[in-house]
């Protein structure tokens, strides 16, 4: 492997070639290439995805091909698949992949069958599950669980959180499902504004049971609980369980140990929706949809495992983001979900890939010399097409866009299906073939405003559609973005599992909130800091 990336050979000749289509349109790709869409079409799970609408040749893809293989992206994922410790900066597997497995797989890693070890959690799991979806689970007073509250931070909420909203029309509605993350002390009383203590249960998910910010939430969720059952602090083990390997903490909070649910350290928090920090979303769906949901994770492991290169989705996906990053410097990626119940996924997916590929080091711990993750961003359609399109279509700045839609709908309703179909649709049409001046002035538009009217096009977009939005389908999604997650950073050479970046602002935190209490004074802050701080006693002094 060349000792920067801009040295490579692979590299070297993207970038001539790179210099020769860079110009190219997508109207004269489909023109000259009466195959293109059959052979840019990929199936993975139960994704259909049409690749077809990018600025690539088959030389492009011939040549990032061998990039991947260059950079030893099969190597990497075989290892990653096998248990070895890929991350590397904390020396452990990145195992995401078996908490997947089927029952009567096998994966021995440091010397445990860690497929074994899943299970026994799973079925703890879906027996706590079924207790509290049947009421055989009570609360304090006898009265059985109409609302769980699902307390964490990063990886412990955005994806139950996610899958809670992308799976609502499969979950019992019987139950309420509410979600705390932020510290902000709104976040958590506008969650149990309208709730029972008497009926409601928390899932607090802290791997150490010492996350600032959701340990602070926790804390406020008991006071409000025992507030509302007479301070019997015996209540709260019937009314919080954890998601934790830290019993001794666990139980120090009153929660019975028996009802942790334990996650290991080679599950990162961005990976870890299918594990024990899916507990809510097996309670929303039961244990029967949460099955189908790792099921659809499956699938798509064994296609990114399996699969040739020149037919692997999460390996093509993923090139096809590098091109555009690093030949074409495209700063963003938007993710365009055209499905209400997947307004969350690309929130989901901004951790997913920025926390795992914001980096600027190699594994080696040298400067990587190209541009790595970039930012990832989008709404629902229709929404979106009413505030940030009018940049997608005719702005400076040029997006790839992935579009995400479903051939029926979850829960129908008169024609609206049809319509979000055609807006879909239409929408990669536009970016990909936009409008011509010739176009806009024989269908009569006033030379004035054809300028105006003019919709460059060849702007890039990934259609993936699916049958329909089931747990099989979402589990399928998530995984595709996990996959082509790990092949950008293994081609950049990173690692794409540790997360230093968000250390720092957490220690400095955690030095500052005695300041701004008033409980220490202020020591080695910079001019700014002090200013604000002083600022901030000022104005509460005044109110």
């Amino acid at each position: 492997m060349a000792e920067t990336f801009s040295d490579s050979p692979a590299w070297q000749a993207l970038r001539r070639h790179h210099a020769t289509v860079r110009d190219l349109q997508l109207r004269e790709l489909f023109a000259t290439d009466a195959d293109r869409v059959e052979r840019l079409t990929f199936e993975a799970g139960d994704i259909h995805a049409d690749l077809s609408k990018h600025r690539v040749t088959a030389e492009t893809l011939a040549l990032l091909l061998a990039l991947a293989d260059e950079r030893g992206v099969a190597s990497r994922r075989d290892a990653m698949f096998r248990g070895e410790h890929v991350n590397s900066t904390e020396d452990r597997p990145a195992l995401h992949i078996a908490l997947r497995l089927p029952r009567e797989r096998s994966l021995v890693v440091d010397g445990r069958d860690v497929v074994r070890e899943v299970h026994e959690v799973l079925d703890r799991m879906r027996a706590f599950s079924e207790q509290v979806r049947s009421g055989e689970w009570r609360g304090h007073t006898g009265r059985r669980i109409r609302a769980v509250v699902n307390i964490g931070i990063g990886g412990s909420d955005l994806g139950p959180a996610m899958a809670y909203g992308a799976l609502r029309a499969y979950s019992d509605r019987d139950i309420a499902f509410r979600f705390v993350s932020n510290v902000d002390g709104a976040d958590l009383l506008e969650a149990v504004r309208d709730l029972d203590p008497e009926t409601t249960m928390a899932i607090v998910s802290s791997k150490t049971f010492t996350t600032v910010e959701t340990m602070t939430n926790a804390a406020s969720f008991k006071e409000w609980l025992l507030e509302g059952l007479g301070g019997e602090r015996t209540a709260v083990a019937k009314h919080v369980v954890a998601v934790s390997t830290n019993l001794d903490a666990v139980a120090a909070f009153g929660i019975d140990p028996s009802n942790a649910f334990g996650f290991w350290d080679w599950v990162g928090g961005r990976y870890s929706m299918d594990s024990a920090i899916g507990l809510s979303t097996m309670i929303a769906i039961g244990p029967e949809g949460f099955g189908d949901l790792l099921a659809g994770f499956h699938a798509v492991d064994r296609h990114f495992a399996e699969a040739p290169p020149e037919r692997n989705l999460p390996l093509l996906m993923g090139l096809l983001g590098i091109w555009y990053r690093d030949f074409f410097d495209w700063q963003t990626h938007a993710v365009l979900p055209y499905e209400q119940y997947l307004a969350r996924f690309p929130a989901y997916l901004q951790q997913l890939v920025m926390e795992s590929n914001g980096k600027r080091v190699t594994l080696a711990g040298t400067a990587v010399d190209v541009d790595t993750a970039p930012v990832v961003w989008g709404e629902p359609g229709t929404n979106g097409q009413h505030s940030f399109h009018q940049l997608l279509h005719q702005g400076t700045a040029l997006v790839p866009c992935d579009i995400v839609a479903f051939a029926s709908p979850v829960e129908p309703l008169g024609r609206h299906h049809d319509l979000l179909l055609a807006n879909a649709l239409a929408q990669a049409q536009a970016l990909a073939f936009g409008r011509t001046k010739d176009e806009l002035r024989a269908a009569g538009v006033p030379d004035r405003l054809v300028p105006h009217k003019q919709m460059p096009g060849n702007r890039p977009t990934t259609f993936l559609l699916l049958p329909r939005l089931t747990p099989f389908a979402l589990g399928s999604l998530v995984a595709l973005y996990e996959h082509v997650t790990f092949t950008q950073g293994a081609v950049w050479g990173i690692d794409s599992f540790d997360q230093w970046g968000v250390e720092l602002g957490k220690e400095l935190a955690v030095k500052l909130a005695p300041v701004i209490a008033g409980d220490e004074a202020p020591e080695q802050l910079d001019g700014s800091t002090a200013a604000l701080v002083e600022r901030i006693r000022r104005l509460r002094d005044e109110g």
